[in-house]
C-alpha cells in the first residue's frame, strides 16, 4: 500500500487500511502544525515514534515524548504540534464508520486550508 501524501506542515504515509481502520505514519517539520480540527466518523489513537509534541485535545495541551500516546474521540477538536528542532514522527490509528480524508472540520489552519 504505502500511499504517500505531501502537505505544507510535512506529510504522510498510508501504512495499512481496511474496512474501519487505517493506521498512517505521520512526520511533522520542526516548528509546524496540523490544524486544529476534528471528525465525525472517526476516533483517532497517536503514538509518538520520534520527536516532542504539543498535542491539543479539546480544551487541553499534552505535551508527549517517544512512546508515549493519547486518545481522540470522534467530534473531539484536536491538533498535533512540533516544538522541536528535530521531526516528529507519529504513528495515528483511525478508527470509525468512515476514514475518509475529506472527514475534516477545521477550525484554524496555519495555511488556510479549508
Amino acid at each position: 500500500m504505502n500511499y504517500k501524501e505531501e502537505r505544507p506542515w510535512g506529510g504522510f504515509e498510508i501504512l495499512f487500511e481496511e474496512t474501519g481502520l487505517k493506521v498512517k505514519r505521520i512526520l511533522v517539520k520542526p516548528g509546524k502544525r496540523l490544524s486544529l480540527q476534528s471528525h465525525e466518523h472517526r476516533a483517532e489513537n497517536w503514538v509518538v515514534a520520534r520527536g516532542q509534541a504539543l498535542v491539543t485535545l479539546g480544551e487541553e495541551i499534552v505535551r508527549l515524548e517517544k512512546r508515549q500516546a493519547v486518545f481522540i474521540p470522534e467530534k473531539t477538536k484536536h491538533r498535533m504540534e512540533n516544538p522541536g528542532k528535530e521531526e516528529l514522527v507519529f504513528i495515528e490509528v483511525q478508527t470509525g464508520t468512515y476514514l475518509g480524508e475529506d472527514d475534516i472540520t477545521r477550525y484554524q489552519d496555519d495555511f488556510d486550508r479549508s
